[in-house]
């Protein structure tokens, strides 16, 4: 499996996992590798920390969707900015690809508009936290 399709499952699990909240994290994930017969630890501890880190990173996108609250956003919009965020925050992934590739996947599976709309929220984030300017992303 190539990284870009990995990110394209794992963003599956997190937007899937938005309708199966009764369930621990855990076993949303066990259920949907099992189902899917993934075996990819991208896909795994990209989850896992996604959702180990979901209320900062909630946090941050609230705090910069400017005139729209979190629960008004769509459900693939904030799966996207999830993952974008996990992977800008606490991967080594450069942030440019990061927002790039959440562009992609909002083109690919939102409305025609969300891939502005979080192309712009992303870079907000980005700014703030002054994650361009990390070393590993010059």
């Amino acid at each position: 499996m190539t990284r870009r399709e990995a990110r394209e499952t794992l963003l599956t699990l997190i937007y899937e996992r938005s309708f199966h909240t009764e369930e621990t994290v855990e076993e949303t994930l066990k259920r949907e590798m099992d189902e899917r017969h993934i075996d990819d630890q991208y896909v795994e501890s990209g989850f896992l920390g996604t959702f180990s880190k979901v209320e900062e990173i909630d946090a941050l996108i609230s705090e910069n969707s400017i005139g729209w609250k979190i629960g008004r956003l769509s459900r693939i919009s904030h799966a996207i900015m999830r993952l974008a965020c996990y992977e800008m925050l606490y991967t080594d992934l450069p942030v440019r690809i990061a927002i790039n590739e959440a562009v992609e996947l909002a083109k690919k599976y939102d409305h025609d508009q969300a891939s502005s709309f979080i192309n712009g929220i992303l870079n907000a984030i980005a700014d703030k936290k002054d994650l361009k300017n990390k070393p590993e992303n010059k």
